[in-house]
């Protein structure tokens, strides 16, 4: 699991600051991730760490899609 900032809810995508200063939008969370953290719409986890681990889909036309797998508020 890697570290990263939660930065915002825009647009259907999910933004994350790593440690290593690399920003990732993450189009996908697993129910359960969101059952815990609802950062959606609760905009109290801006600027909060979290743990998390993701996998990386390719759709139809071989775009990345980034789906994060497991989310821990740290």
């Amino acid at each position: 699991m890697e570290t990263a900032i939660f930065q915002q809810y825009k647009d259907g995508y999910y933004t994350f600051l790593f440690d290593d200063g690399v920003q990732l939008d993450f189009e996908e969370i697993h129910p359960k991730a969101l059952y815990h953290y609802d950062l959606k719409n609760d905009n109290s986890y801006i600027g909060k760490s979290f743990k998390l681990s993701f996998i990386e889909v390719f759709d139809d036309t071989d775009q990345a899609i980034y789906r994060i797998e497991r989310l821990k508020l740290v």
